[in-house]
């Protein structure tokens, strides 16, 4: 069992745990992942490992509401436990030095992006982050990585704070106003990151995206999170999670991500009458 030591939410339907686990604290590296089991009986999800305290013996998992396993891992509070939690897992992220790095985080994927801007910063790169979200509500981790980057770049869906438009959108007047750019770690909805490529790939920008949506199982034996990759099938969970952003097939990754929906919404449904019965007889 691994005891939560810290839980609180940061934005709708999305909560930060700080859990005790010594080992990967000491031994996480940024882009890899951990596997997590709520219960004894649950389901293994991948999430990113968005801090590590190696002193502490803590790391921190950002989570968003989007099915059952998320929502009781949600539900839990400070003091709880969660029944496994192991890793770290995936490729550490190929870090560049002496560049102009441009970290682009939608919703959660600044969970992935985080980690990424302290690790570049120590490779004595220069650090922009561009981060979205709906609403200003779901802008996540802006102070914390206002404290380590260079720029940090705000942009909401309905114009509510920062840059109105999404971030494809501030990375593109990013690049209009001549702002030169080397690299660029894009992490957040798949659509997103298609987007992000598409720019990239004109302006011929090395470009780097995050194919956690994408991962199911985390070792590569189900064979859930195959992707095609410069023609080649590759798994985002032992392969990644990150690649070439410009080389991935879009396309087909978009049509893989509805393969478990119904399943999703059926397990998520059951859940929920669960949960409201258990609120009746109280």
């Amino acid at each position: 069992m691994f005891n939560i030591l810290q839980a609180q939410w940061l934005s709708p339907g999305v909560k930060q745990l700080r859990v005790h686990a010594p080992l990967i604290a000491r031994s996480r590296q940024p882009g890899q992942f951990v596997i997590v089991r709520a219960g004894e009986t649950g389901e293994r999800i991948p999430l990113t490992v968005a801090e590590a305290d190696a002193a502490a013996g803590t790391i921190d998992l950002i989570i968003k509401v989007v099915g059952k396993t998320t929502a009781i891992l949600c539900a839990k509070a400070k003091g709880d436990t969660i029944a496994d939690v192991a890793g770290p897992l995936g490729r550490p992220t190929d870090l560049c030095r002496d560049s102009h790095a441009v970290l682009i985080g939608g919703g959660v994927g600044t969970a992935v992006i985080y980690p990424l801007a302290k690790a570049l910063r120590a490779g004595r790169n220069q650090v922009t982050a561009i981060v979205g979200g709906r609403t200003r509500a779901f802008i996540l981790l802006e102070a914390e990585l206002a404290a380590t980057c260079d720029a940090v770049l705000p942009c909401t869906d309905d114009g509510s704070y920062g840059f109105p438009g999404t971030v494809a959108d501030r990375l593109a007047a990013l690049l209009a106003g001549g702002a030169e750019l080397d690299v660029v770690y894009t992490a957040g909805p798949v659509p997103m990151m298609r987007a992000v490529a598409e720019l990239t790939r004109s302006a011929q920008i090395k470009t780097i995206a995050s194919l956690n949506p994408i991962m199911v199982d985390g070792t590569g034996m189900c064979g859930g999170c195959r992707v095609t990759v410069g023609g080649q099938t590759r798994y985002a969970c032992v392969d990644g999670p990150e690649f070439d952003a410009h080389a991935v097939d879009f396309n087909s990754l978009m049509n893989r991500l509805t393969a478990y929906r119904a399943y999703e919404q059926t397990a998520m449904h059951a859940y929920t009458q669960t949960c409201a019965l258990e609120v009746g007889r109280h």
